[in-house]
């Protein structure tokens, strides 16, 4: 575990150096605007990995790993004389993804976004299927309730008619009277 809280320390330290001989040491016009964004050492403190952004496009970026990969031994040696370690690690310098990964992400984001705004458009026109409110109110159950009861009473009454008559009837049947 000390190894690498090790790794770690001598790996700002590296970051802190090689920015600072970059900005100071190197006059190499094909070095655009970069910065040193992280510096990662292995455990055994053998090998060092830089990781740096250039500022603008494509050509920019291939000149300056060009100029990066030729002053690779001054910064080397500047680490090693800066840190004064028995073992000088050393230097790879390596594009760093994070800021195409941000832009993808960034597009990614926009995207869902322009998504999201094409659903709420679509909902502001929109109504519900069916009616706007699915449930019952309790004044509507009592109407219900007052309607199903009105409709018993008539039913009753229609249905008790019927068969007072055919009560009747039978009642003429049996007494021999004609209906």
């Amino acid at each position: 575990m000390t190894n690498d809280v090790r790794a770690r320390k001598l790996a700002d330290r590296i970051r802190v150096i090689a920015a600072e001989t970059l900005e100071r040491r190197v006059k190499d016009p094909r070095l655009g605007f970069v910065t040193i964004t992280d510096a990662r050492v292995t455990g055994d403190l053998r090998d060092a990995t830089v990781f740096y952004t250039v500022l603008g496009d494509e050509e920019a970026r291939a000149a300056s790993a060009a100029a990066l990969e030729k002053v690779r031994g001054l910064v080397r040696s500047e680490v090693g004389r800066q840190t004064g370690i028995k073992f000088t690690p050393t230097i790879a310098f390596v594009a760093d993804a994070i800021p195409d990964v941000a832009r993808h992400i960034e597009d990614l984001l926009a995207e869902a976004h322009a998504a999201d705004e094409a659903v709420a458009a679509a909902a502001r026109g929109a109504s519900y299927a069916g009616d706007p409110d699915p449930y019952r109110s309790s004044e509507d159950l009592e109407e219900d309730l007052e309607e199903d009861l009105e409709e018993d009473v008539e039913e009753d009454l229609e249905g008790g008619l019927r068969e007072g008559e055919r009560a009747e009837g039978r009642t003429a049947d049996v007494s021999g009277e004609p209906s």
